[in-house]
């Protein structure tokens, strides 16, 4: 690590042990869709109103609803109905992550590019554990969908972090030594602040420690067999794992037998898009 690096990193460490790195809050629509979660006897109706509320969520949810993986018979146009096809825990879940997508924006092309690309990763990580929980756990889909789309968050602050410091915005190689060596923690930290359950506000700090043998299958092992298999055949130093030599693929009690794992997260992959 550069010396650049190492003191940034140093910095923000501080900045976070004295609750003193800004961490962004997270959007009022997406409160409102946890407080509609939270109401056990809330309508589609109510919900939809709450939704269709943000113009660009409304278009994303029918956008997901119509996704070939869910292989309905139909084509939704407008909210309620989209809603119905998901379900409104899965709903209510899906809606927060996308939420979680309209704050990576910046002012700057560089950051806005990686955050661009980070965005991509969650969402395909999202699919796979979405499609995964649903065919080899009876973990919650929904909740298996969150934690894909939350698993990076921790990068948003250091991005935000970078705009403000040129020369680390300008040394690309410094600012990914950072970012992987701290996101982890600052993910958390976020989480836990917007008041995450615990099996969601772990993965960010979790999902990288690929030695990690869970007490039975949780949303960690679901992230880490899609972190992997969204990075085979590239030049991250992921690629060079394994997907069958993850603890959490045996805890899954997944299978490779003709390739059809493969395939079905090759699938899932581009679900949410």
């Amino acid at each position: 690590m550069s010396k650049m690096a190492d003191e940034v990193q140093r910095n923000l460490i501080k900045a976070i042990d004295r609750d003193a790195l800004f961490l962004p809050t997270l959007p009022e629509v997406a409160l409102k869709i946890r407080l509609a979660a939270e109401d056990t006897d809330i309508s589609i109706a109510a919900l939809s109103k709450v939704i269709g509320s943000d113009t660009a969520l409304s278009a994303r949810m029918i956008k997901v609803a119509n996704s070939p993986l869910l292989r309905a018979n139909f084509e939704v146009s407008d909210v309620g109905t989209a809603i119905r096809r998901l379900g409104v825990n899965y709903t209510c879940n899906l809606a927060i992550g996308l939420v979680v997508e309209q704050m990576f924006h910046a002012k700057s092309e560089v950051i806005e590019q990686k955050m661009r690309e980070i965005w991509k990763q969650s969402m395909q990580v999202a699919g796979i554990s979405y499609s995964l929980c649903q065919r080899y756990t009876r973990l919650k889909p929904d909740q298996a969908t969150l934690a894909g789309l939350i698993h990076l968050i921790g990068i948003l602050p250091i991005l935000t972090y970078a705009e403000d410091h040129f020369d680390l915005l300008a040394d690309p190689i410094s600012l990914n030594h950072v970012i992987d060596n701290i996101h982890p923690i600052i993910g958390e930290r976020l989480l836990r602040s917007w008041d995450f359950p615990d099996a969601l506000a772990s993965v960010p700090a979790r999902f990288q420690d690929f030695t990690r043998l869970s007490e039975s299958a949780d949303y960690i092992d679901l992230v880490q067999v899609a972190t992997i298999h969204i990075h085979r055949n590239t030049s991250h130093p992921f690629s060079e794992i394994d997907v069958v030599d993850l603890p959490a693929f045996h805890q899954l009690k997944l299978d490779t037998a003709g390739g059809l794992l493969s395939a079905e997260m090759d699938e899932a992959m581009t679900m949410l898009y």
